[in-house]
């Protein structure tokens, strides 16, 4: 078993609600752009730094750290104060929505199904490069 990393370059993006259409009659659930753009962000950041790195059927414990960038109109003052705490980001994106989002990207890829996911951690922090750093291990390690 191993334990893999991998970092996402980018503001970290959740998993948008399905978008509806009707044509010809029938309705079609689609995954919303900027879903579809930050999964496959995901993906190839995967592939590319894990050389294509597979788990097989084993039980798996996920580590997900998402850093956002500090609002421009942020003081000083309050940067300050949030360093102090250890930069926590209190906002959207929700954690659920980002762990969906990866784990959905990386089914196939990383994994055979996200459902061997059996535990998660989720932390959002404030930083100047926005990204998120990804750990994947076997759950005996």
């Amino acid at each position: 078993m191993s334990t893999i990393k991998c970092t996402v370059l980018g503001v970290p993006c959740g998993k948008g609600r399905p978008k509806f259409s009707t044509s010809g009659g029938f309705v079609r659930a689609y995954t919303p752009e900027k879903t579809a753009n930050y999964e496959t962000l995901v993906r190839v950041s995967w592939q590319q730094q894990t050389n294509g790195y597979h788990f097989q059927d084993e039980p798996l414990r996920a580590y997900l750290v998402a850093y956002f960038p500090f609002p421009k109109s942020m003081t000083k003052k309050r940067r300050k104060q949030l360093a102090e705490q250890g930069n926590p980001y209190t906002k959207k994106p929700d954690n659920d929505n980002i762990a969906k989002a990866v784990f959905d990207a990386l089914n196939n890829v990383a994994y055979i199904d996200d459902s061997q996911v059996v535990s998660i951690e989720i932390v959002k922090l404030y930083d100047e490069i926005p990204r998120l750093e990804i750990e994947l291990k076997g759950w005996c390690e």
